[in-house]
């Protein structure tokens, strides 16, 4: 059955609950009901049944959906262990000693974001978690740090040389050179593609120029002002998606604070994972780029993440904060705390499928491809890349659909491969930051500990902001042929949007309360 224009209802649905509702789990319940009742002749009751039989309960016996939802609550419970040995809280004071300002403290956060570059889940529950203490005690509201987490971990995953998004998006690469019949390789393909992502080199310069300038606009405005003259970080009435458990477990020992009980168990996560790369892709018997390219990404970090967790346990019960059964209850408190992401990620997953059922993407992709100018190409995947990952919350499902269109389009029409990979990867990333129901959004909610439709309400002028530059950027591209060129486009345009924005549209925080620490 095709559903053409219907095909957007779904979606469109339930992101307007969410921004209505202000709860995105109702939102996106309706959503999946509402697609699953059109794909069964209409039918409501069928559609409920529908809704967990063929979506819901499907997206959480994925064997990838599995091991992301038992990674996040393994990163709970490691989060949970950081807290209870009061090792983050030590890391916290050391830093703050560091860090005088609050544009400081974003700065350390953009700085952290950029460092972790190879995992896009990793990046946004530990740079969260880890610098929320420091932003709150410089009075950074909570919307803010979760606007600097997302907008690193996405763009810097693509930035990197090696992550887990760079290998996938090197075997959609693969799949179509081999179909093309084009000799070379995916990965030295892909490397191109690197000064050609406008949309995330615009993105981390939009967050620098926030940082330095403290140019905010908007609803993120009304937040930062919020936050430093009246020390709110959330707004009335927030609903943050980690437990209260785990914000209030603090250290109740009385023993001294030490920064080695998160720097150990930080760095076993953070030094397993290469070699779990390494392993789960076979090497030595494959080469290094093809051992990271093959790597089992998810697995990896699950186990490290379990492992840290391990060593945490270890190191609090040896210097007697707790013992062997308040050991397990922590255990027990860090996966209740990821409960509610949870239950988002798998809605969101399965709205992901209900869209895909429908032909969601393929109708935009199809009311996008009539009458347009080679110049302008790039342009367009850009958009219709940022249209699908909105409407349906995923950037690897974005990159899944478009790579397989953009690679043939480039080269019956005779423009550069990197270049229309570039626009499809950008796309992805922006329509990924703007939408409620991406995953990566949502997670960067959980780290940053930030009502999540709160976080989507000021990170969206920001990113449409960047957005709209890339689009220049894009044009300028296709038109030249310069990468420098449309780059500088880019610059600018960005540049005089920030600055109009923030004199139209900001609240600067009072002068006297922009730079001290919070109570």
């Amino acid at each position: 059955m095709q559903f053409e224009l219907l095909s957007l209802l779904p979606p469109l649905l339930a992101i307007l609950l969410a921004l209505l509702t202000r709860n995105v789990i109702p939102a996106l319940f309706c959503g999946v009901w509402l697609g699953a009742t059109m794909l069964n002749g209409w039918n409501p009751a069928t559609g409920l049944y529908a809704s967990f039989g063929d979506f819901i309960i499907p997206s959480i016996g994925d064997e990838w959906s599995a091991t992301v939802l038992i990674y996040c609550g393994l990163f709970g419970v490691l989060i949970t262990i950081l807290q209870r040995t009061g090792g983050a809280d030590a890391i916290a004071r050391s830093i703050s000693t560091k860090v005088k300002s609050a544009r400081g403290a974003q700065g350390a956060t953009m700085g952290f974001g950029v460092l972790i570059f190879f995992e896009d889940y990793f990046n946004a529950l530990t740079v969260g978690s880890v610098m929320r203490p420091i932003t709150d005690r410089m009075r950074v509201s909570r919307e803010k740090l979760a606007y600097i987490v997302d907008s690193t971990s996405a763009p810097m995953c693509l930035l990197g040389p090696v992550s887990t998004w760079v290998v996938f998006v090197m075997g959609l690469i693969g799949t179509q050179l081999n179909a093309m019949a084009i000799t070379g390789s995916e990965y030295l393909m892909y490397l191109t593609t690197i000064p050609l992502n406008f949309y995330a080199w615009l993105t981390l310069l939009m967050i620098l120029l926030v940082v330095i300038t403290q140019w905010d606009f908007g609803p993120m405005a009304r937040a930062e002002h919020r936050a430093r003259s009246t020390g709110k970080l959330l707004a009335d009435g927030a609903q943050p998606p980690s437990d209260e458990e785990v914000r209030n477990m603090a250290d109740t020992s009385g023993l001294p604070s030490r920064k080695r009980n998160m720097l150990v168990p930080i760095a076993v996560l953070v030094g397993l994972i290469p070699p779990l790369f390494l392993w789960t892709g076979n090497f030595p018997e494959n080469d290094l780029v093809t051992a990271v390219g093959e790597a089992e990404g998810g697995k990896s970090i699950l186990i490290a993440t379990f492992m840290a967790s391990i060593v945490g346990l270890a190191m609090g019960m040896q210097q007697k904060r707790f013992n062997f059964r308040e050991a397990m209850e922590i255990v027990v408190t860090g996966f209740k705390s990821m409960t509610l992401v949870y239950i988002i990620l798998t809605l969101a997953w399965s709205i992901g499928s209900v869209t895909s059922e429908l032909g969601t993407a393929d109708y935009i992709v199809t009311l996008a491809q009539q009458g347009i100018a080679p110049s302008l190409i790039p342009v367009l995947l850009f958009l219709i890349g940022a249209v699908v990952a909105f409407t349906t919350g995923t950037s690897y499902g974005t990159f899944a659909i478009m790579i397989p269109i953009a690679m043939p389009v480039a080269a019956a029409l005779d423009l550069p491969l990197a270049l229309t990979i570039a626009a499809v990867l950008s796309g992805g990333i922006f329509g990924d930051h703007c939408s409620p129901i991406s995953d990566t959004t949502i997670l960067s909610s959980a780290g940053s500990s930030c009502d999540h439709i709160d976080h989507v309400r000021t990170q969206l002028p920001y990113a449409v902001t960047a957005g709209t530059s890339a689009i220049v950027a894009f044009f300028a591209a296709g038109l030249t042929g310069s990468a420098l060129a449309a780059l500088g486009a880019g610059v600018v345009t960005l540049l005089l949007l920030a600055y109009l924005f923030s004199r139209l549209w900001g609240r600067p925080a009072p002068e006297a309360a922009r730079d001290s620490v919070g109570t």
